[in-house]
Formats: structure tokens, sequence, C-alpha cells
């Protein structure tokens, strides 16, 4: 292989890359915005500029694409909560809870929500869906007990970390349909306060 050729490829892998990502982008923001039954591969390339058969270049299907999505969204929303800086002393219980209510209702989880909604009726779909959803909890529930500091070798520690995480799922599902942060910015503050009792070391 020549240098020229090599010169050749990357330009073009670079490019294949950008589209690739262009259409990870689209398709979390077509989820979020007009659900999984309009969020078809034609409308993802459209939205990401390009056309329909360089979109089923990279992903054939639309559940290829969608499954790439959904792991693009985990890499994202992970890489906030790990790089979020969180407040020692008795602040830390209540930022970090603060910080896992927010994960769960931001635009991110909106969209994987559109997902998890359509793979509940698709028997096909949600083969897929759950393994990554089960991958997608126990990174964040390591993420939490680290952000928490606390021992999650302990079992009602573990378990209180997961229902931590519980709550967070179930207020961000109240707060699809309208603005619910005043009442979890109350309730955050509330469970912080017992979860430092329990569980922090």
């Amino acid at each position: 292989m020549t240098a020229s050729t090599v010169e050749t490829r990357t330009p073009k892998q670079e490019r294949s890359r950008a589209t690739r990502q262009r259409l990870l982008e689209a398709a979390i923001t077509c989820l979020a915005r007009d659900g999984w039954t309009k969020s078809t591969v034609s409308v993802v390339a459209a939205e990401a500029g390009i056309s329909r058969g360089a979109a089923q270049h990279h992903f054939p299907t639309r559940d290829d694409l969608i499954l790439a999505a959904l792991e693009h969204m985990f890499e994202l929303r992970m890489a906030h909560l790990t790089e979020s800086a969180v407040p020692g002393g008795g602040s830390r219980e209540e930022a970090v809870v603060q910080l896992l209510f927010d994960y769960y209702s931001d635009d991110l989880f909106k969209a994987a929500l559109q997902v998890w909604t359509a793979a509940a009726a698709d028997q096909t779909l949600r083969s897929q869906i759950v393994p990554l959803e089960r991958k997608f909890a126990r990174g964040v529930h390591t993420v939490a007990a680290q952000l928490l500091h606390a021992d999650d070798s302990d079992p009602f520690t573990h378990t209180m970390i997961q229902a931590t995480l519980d709550l967070a799922r179930g207020l961000g599902l109240a707060d699809v349909l309208t603005d619910d942060s005043r009442r979890r910015t109350r309730i955050a503050r509330a469970w912080a306060a017992q979860l430092a009792i329990i569980v922090t070391h």
C-alpha cells in the first residue's frame, strides 16, 4: 500500500465517520421531536442532510439505525454523568440525586422512551432492546455508586442506589407531558437527605 493510497483512504474514512455521526444525531433528534412512528430512515436522512441511499449504506434498516442511536445516546449520557462536577461536603448527595433525576428527564431520555414504547409492542425489537437496556442500567448504577462514594458491595446500599434510579426514571416519565422540574427538585432534596444517612460513608 502506497502513501498516496493511505492519504486517499483517510479522508474517505473520516467522511464516513462524519456521515455516521450525523445520522445518529439526527435519529436522536427525530425520536425526541417526532416519535418512533415518524422516525423512518428517510426522515432521519433528510434531517441529517444526506440521501436515503447513503443512510442505508451505513444502516440498512431502521432497527439498525435506532439501535446504534441508542448506543450513541448512552455514551453521551454516561459521559455527561461521569464528567459532571459534584461538590464535596454535605451537598454532595443532593447534587448527585439531582444529577440522576436530570439524567432521566432530558431529551435523550425522551428519545429513548420512544424506542422502549415501540419495543413493548414488537417482540423482535424488544429482544434487541432488552440486553442493551440491561447494559445501560448496570453502567448508570456503577457511576451512581461512584458519585455517591457509596459501598455498592453492601446489599442494602445496592438496593437503595437502585431505588434512587427507579425513582429518577419514574419522575422522568412524569416530566414527559408537563414540566415537573419544581416537584422533582423538592423530591431530590428530601430523598438525598435520607440517602446520605443510609448509603454514604
